[in-house]
């Protein structure tokens, strides 16, 4: 069952609101953290100081070690210029992965162990260590392969190798005890790596020198073999071959087959009968359609080229004009129209017999080239069938042909291999150089003063974060007014302070009995029953003023209120809250009435009427008058309880409807019905007050009630939650409070009142 579903509609302010629904504001945040802060500033300080302190003694224990760094340069272009462009197994551009592989080489046992030996550093205390004063001279090799082998550890552990950048320089870096030992080691890493580099080249390239100068005497004798192969195929199938130039202008010759020679010569002289034989088809064609024309026109005369068939074109073309004057001037049927016609016919005449003859002409050239091309098809033809038998013959050719020409390739590529690893066995370079040696350094590399620090003060940090979040998680109480918000949903009506000091005064009041009876001896009340109306001004009395202000806002229509003041457990100070809140509202001049109905500890009634006889239990028996058992002083009523007659079953009255109807008849009296109940924890009785009592007020005192307690105990009381007008923080320790919140978010700012 969750506490929101019984949750009544209260008139919560906005905050309330914003809480409830889960947003947070940043200033809301910020005095969260500021808060937590203040509440854990002495675990962040201690755990800081002990961490910083730690720190300062591992700086103070750890000796001081230096470190110095070589810078080393991988070029291959320098091996490409002092090599004159020829070509080798390491001159390669080099690229990443060969970096990274340099980077290894640098890093590995073997270079390792060369500076060892080189540097004679099994004799070094700081390399050989402790145990190196129990070796000597005279000692077996077994004992000088475990200084070997503790220098070598000692010596891979204190250098680091790595690449600067995305470039093709190396830092070489090397931590010592001592500076000056430091940069000498450092510079013998890469001096080491040159040598080794020079050494590795040496050896590769004589390796590979021994292998090429073998692998070319054998090369040179299958050279001689593959060449007199193919002198003896071309003899025995008779191939022959002429050389012809390859290009126009070029001293360049290729060899060609006599064959493919003659094929060529006949194939563009076959192009060239073809074209003409076209041409004179083309030519006929065209004579053959001017003949239907009868006179062509000037572009046909042009194209024909005859000068007979222009100069009788010319000679119509007047003729006609002639005509046309004549039959203008004279008629058509004039007689020298008519003559001048008979002229044109003529002429037309001898223009077809001309064109006639053309056409003879031309069919005659075309016969020729038909003629010319279909000999040379046919020459072509034997040709082609003569050169696929040779062809065939090539082929056994062109297999000897090729396998000569590897083979020579071969040959030259292993004889120039030769030639530059001969120049390399006399001209040995590396492709590296150490462009920054190593020097000294004059200040430490460890342990960092301030990184130590630096470290050690964020270590603490986070350790005091962490165990002042876990105390902040396990603490299970209430301590501020937005844990009563967040675990209750209800509102947190006051913080009231914890009263260590003696009040400046004691409080007396003389009660007196109703209906013109005697007034009884004066008892002084206990101080705490009556501080709100002692000091005015003090945040005490200014938290049951807003206790007064959230009751009258909540039953504001109602002409009587009747209050009820509970808590989970005993001694949480209800009975303190309930007396002071009413002293408070009697003092203001409203009709008040105090009911102790905490019938198992009557603690107001021992405290402000320890000589009572009559009180709560008997008026509800039935034994006396109300008006008899209610004591009165300064506008405020009291009805005790009596210890005395107090039965085992006197709790059961709570819930009676004698206690009703007792409670029906004081609202027609008084303004203010408070009733000081019995905590919900031991006693169930209470939750039968719930049909009289208007509204109630949860007392938990601050820091000793559990959250999960009172929430339980409301959980199983819904009748009581529903009218629980909101809680009351009691015992308050407000300087510790401060810590969780700041109390000028609750009464104003400070000196207000």
């Amino acid at each position: 069952m969750d506490i929101r579903t019984v949750a009544p509609a209260k008139a919560v302010d906005q905050t309330d609101r914003d809480d409830r629904g889960g947003t947070i504001s940043l200033s809301d945040l910020v005095e969260q953290v500021w808060g937590f802060i203040r509440r854990q500033y002495l675990v962040f300080l201690i755990v800081t100081a002990c961490s910083i302190g730690l720190g300062l003694v591992y700086l103070l224990t750890t000796p001081a070690r230096y470190t110095a760094h070589a810078m080393m340069q991988i070029d291959s272009s320098k091996l490409r210029v002092l090599q004159q462009q020829q070509v080798s197994f390491a001159d390669t551009p080099l690229d990443t992965t060969q970096v990274e592989t340099q980077v290894e080489v640098l890093k590995s046992e073997g270079l390792g162990l060369s500076v060892v030996k080189e540097m004679h550093l099994t004799e070094d205390a700081e390399f050989a260590g402790a145990s190196a004063r129990f070796w000597g001279t005279g000692n077996s090799m077994q004992g000088a392969d475990s200084r070997q082998s503790q220098a070598l550890d000692a010596l891979l552990s204190q250098r680091a190798i790595s690449r600067v950048g995305r470039t093709y320089v190396l830092d070489i870096a090397f931590t010592s005890l001592r500076p000056d030992r430091a940069a000498e080691i450092a510079n013998g890493i890469a001096e080491a790596y040159i040598v080794d580099q020079l050494e590795s080249k040496y050896q590769a390239t004589r390796r590979a020198s021994k292998w090429l100068q073998d692998r070319i005497t054998e090369l040179r004798e299958q050279v001689s073999a593959v060449d007199r192969a193919v002198l003896d195929y071309k003899e025995k199938n008779k191939i022959v071959d002429i050389a012809v130039a390859s290009a126009a202008g070029s001293a360049s010759t290729s060899t060609r087959s006599l064959e493919e020679q003659q094929l060529t010569e006949i194939s563009s002289q076959l192009s060239t009968a073809r074209a003409a034989s076209t041409e004179a088809k083309a030519r006929l064609d065209r004579i053959q359609d001017v003949l239907k024309m009868g006179i062509p026109d000037a572009s046909v005369v042009d194209s024909l080229r005859s000068e007979i068939v222009i100069r009788l074109r010319n000679q119509y073309l007047d003729l006609a004009a002639r005509e046309g004057l004549l039959s203008q001037r004279y008629g058509s049927d004039h007689q020298a129209a008519i003559n001048v016609r008979a002229q044109m016919e003529q002429i037309r005449q001898s223009v077809t017999d001309e064109l006639r003859r053309i056409a003879e002409s031309t069919r005659s050239d075309y016969e020729i080239a038909t003629a010319r091309e279909q000999s040379l098809k046919n020459k072509l033809a034997d040709m082609v069938s003569d050169a696929r038998i040779t062809n065939r013959e090539r082929i056994g050719l062109r297999e000897l042909e090729s396998n000569a020409q590897a083979i020579h390739t071969i040959y030259d590529n292993f004889l120039q291999r030769y030639m530059e690893a001969i120049q390399q066995q006399s001209f040995p370079i590396t492709e590296s150089r150490v462009i920054s040696p190593a020097t000294a350094p004059k200040q430490k590399s460890s342990p960092r003063t301030s990184i130590v620090l630096g470290l050690a003060t964020v270590l603490g940090l986070a350790l005091s974060l962490a165990i002042a979040g876990l105390r902040e998680a396990l603490d299970p109480v209430f301590r501020s007014t937005r844990q009563v918000q967040e675990t209750l949903q209800v509102r947190c009506l006051a913080v009231v302070p914890l009263l260590d000091a003696p009040p400046r005064s004691r409080l007396v009041m003389p009660w007196r009995r109703n209906a013109g009876r005697d007034v009884a001896s004066s008892a002084e009340a206990h101080a705490m029953f009556g501080r709100a109306v002692l000091d005015p001004s003090s945040v005490f009395a200014s938290a049951f003023r807003s206790i007064k202000v959230a009751v009258d806002v909540s039953t504001a229509a109602q002409r009587s209120r009747v209050i009820g003041v509970i808590s989970t457990l005993p001694d949480e100070g209800k009975s303190t809250i309930a007396s002071n809140f009413a002293e408070l509202v009697a003092h203001v001049g409203k009709n008040v009435i105090l009911i102790d109905g905490d019938l198992r500890n009557p603690t107001i009634s021992r405290a402000m009427a320890p000589d009572a006889t009559n009180g709560l239990l008997e008026v509800l028996a039935g034994k006396v008058e109300l008006q008899d058992a209610v004591r009165t002083a300064r506008g405020l009523a009291f009805l005790p309880t009596i210890i005395e007659s107090r039965d085992t079953h006197g709790s059961e009255l709570l819930g009676s409807e004698a206690l009703k109807v007792m409670i029906e008849r004081l609202r027609e009296t008084y303004d203010y019905i408070i009733i000081d109940l019995p905590p919900l924890g031991p006693v169930a009785e209470v939750r039968g007050t719930a049909s009289m009592v208007d509204s109630y007020v949860q007392v938990i005192e601050w820091g000793r009630s559990r959250k999960n307690t009172v929430r339980q105990q409301l959980l199983g009381a819904p009748e009581i939650y529903e009218r629980l007008l909101g809680v009351v923080l009691n015992k308050v320790d407000l300087k510790e409070f401060g810590r969780h919140e700041t109390l000028d978010a609750v009464y104003g700012q400070n000196g207000y009142y």
